[in-house]
C-alpha cells in the first residue's frame, strides 16, 4: 500500500499533538516513527488507523482519501504494545479471531492460521493459552493475529517495549525478516534509536508534533538536517562556545555557531599516535567508562568536556592523563542554518588560525 499524508494536524484540548505533518511511504517499505515520548508518534499512527480523527489534513491510501473510513474498512493490521491478546483463547483462536469476525470459511481459517503459525515460529504452541507463553512468543501471536486478515498496512505501536532486552534484540531481526517475506507496508513507533536504525528502511523523526527529518538511517545519521536530529541520533556533546576547538576557529567566528560533536568525530592518543600533530589540541582525561566492547572517555579540551570512544586493544588511559585530541569534524548550527565542517587542519595546517 502506498501511503500519503498531507498537512496532518491534531489537537487534544489545548495540546497541539501533531503540527502540519506531511509524508509519503512507498509500498512494501518498513518505516520507523522515531522520537521522544509525547512527540506525536502514536497520534500519527492512530490517525492512520482511524482510531483518531485529524482536525485537518488528508490521509490517502493508494491515492484514495480514507479520513472518513472506519478502522475496519482501511485494510490495516495493528499490533499494540501490550499484546492485547484474549486470555481465554488459545494461540490458534487468537490468530483466527479476525477471520472469524469476517465469517471466513472454517477450512480457509485453519489453513491461514497454520500458515502464520509456521511463519512466526509458533508451531507446536497452537493449543496453548497466552499465560503459558513467554513475552516474545505472545508478541509473535500478536503479529500473526494482525497479519491473518492479510492487511495492506501493518501498524506497530512500540511492539517490543514490554519485552526484556535479550528477547527484544532477537525479535528485531525476526521482524525485519518477517516483513521482507510478507512484503507488507509497515510503520512502527519507537523511542529507541538503536531499534529504528537496525530495523527500518527509512526513519521519520518526530519531535513536538513536527516532522524533523525523513530518510534512511545512514543518511539521517550522516547528514542530520536539524540540531534536534543531530543531538537525538547517536551520542553528541553540545558545545555552546566552540571558538576554542582546534581547526574550527575561523568557521565559528564567521558564523557565531554552536557545535554538536559525535564521539566518532574525535580521535585521542599520545603524540606518537598522530602523523599531523599540529592539527591536534591538548586534552586531559576526566573520566573513563568501561562499555563492554570499548572505553567511553571524557576528555577536557579548551574548557569543553568531550566524549569519545577508545578501543580496548589500546593503552588504558588514566584520569588526569594529558593526551592529544584531534577533532575530525563538527556539526555547527546557528539561528539560520546547520552544516557539517571537516577540520581544515587535516588538509593544511596553515589553512586555519593557529
Amino acid at each position: 500500500m502506498h501511503i500519503e499524508v498531507r498537512n496532518l494536524d491534531k489537537h487534544f484540548g489545548n495540546f497541539h499533538a501533531v503540527k502540519d505533518v506531511s509524508f509519503e511511504i512507498e509500498k512494501g517499505r518498513l518505516i520507523g516513527l522515531l522520537g521522544p515520548s509525547g512527540g506525536g508518534k502514536t497520534s500519527i499512527l492512530r490517525m492512520l488507523a482511524g482510531l483518531e480523527q485529524p482536525d485537518s489534513g488528508e490521509i490517502l491510501f493508494h491515492g484514495e482519501r480514507v479520513n472518513e473510513l472506519a478502522p475496519q474498512e482501511r485494510g490495516i493490521g495493528f499490533v499494540f504494545q501490550s499484546y492485547a491478546l484474549f486470555k481465554h483463547m488459545t494461540v490458534f483462536d487468537n490468530i483466527a479471531f479476525g477471520l472469524q469476525v469476517k465469517k471466513v470459511p472454517k477450512q480457509t481459517i485453519k489453513e491461514r492460521v497454520m500458515e502464520l503459525v509456521e511463519l512466526t515460529g509458533l508451531k507446536g504452541f497452537e493449543r496453548r493459552y497466552p499465560h503459558q507463553l513467554s513475552g516474545g512468543q505472545r508478541q509473535r501471536v500478536a503479529f500473526a493475529r494482525a497479519l491473518a486478515p492479510e492487511p495492506q498496512l501493518l501498524l506497530l505501536d512500540e511492539p517490543f517495549a514490554a519485552i526484556d532486552a535479550k528477547i527484544r534484540q532477537e525479535l528485531r531481526a525476526w521482524l525485519r525478516e518477517l516483513i521482507e517475506r510478507v512484503g507488507i507496508t509497515s510503520i512502527f513507533v519507537t523511542h529507541d534509536q538503536d531499534e529504528a536504525i537496525e530495523v527500518a528502511d527509512e526513519i521519520m523523526i518526530i519531535s513536538e508534533g513536527r516532522m524533523e527529518q525523513k530518510g534512511s538511517p545512514w543518511d539521517i545519521y550522516r547528514e542530520p538536517s536539524t540540531p534536534f536530529v543531530a543531538s537525538f541520533i547517536g551520542q553528541s556533546t553540545l558545545v555552546d562556545d566552540p571558538s576554542e576547538l582546534r581547526g574550527f576557529e575561523a568557521e565559528v567566528a564567521a558564523s557565531q555557531a554552536k557545535a554538536l560533536i559525535r564521539p566518532e568525530y574525535i580521535e585521542i592518543g599520545s603524540e606518537r599516535d598522530f602523523s599531523l600533530l599540529s592539527a591536534t589540541a591538548a586534552g586531559v582525561v576526566k573520566h573513563v567508562h568501561f562499555r563492554g566492547s570499548e572505553w567511553l572517555v571524557e576528555v577536557e579540551v579548551g574548557g569543553n568536556v568531550l566524549t569519545t570512544f577508545r578501543s580496548l586493544e589500546k593503552e588504558t588511559l588514566q584520569i588526569g592523563q594529558e593526551i592529544r585530541v584531534l577533532i575530525h569534524r563538527v556539526y555547527l548550527y546557528n539561528e539560520e542554518r546547520s552544516w557539517i565542517v571537516e577540520n581544515p587542519l587535516k588538509r593544511d595546517p596553515m589553512s586555519a588560525i593557529i
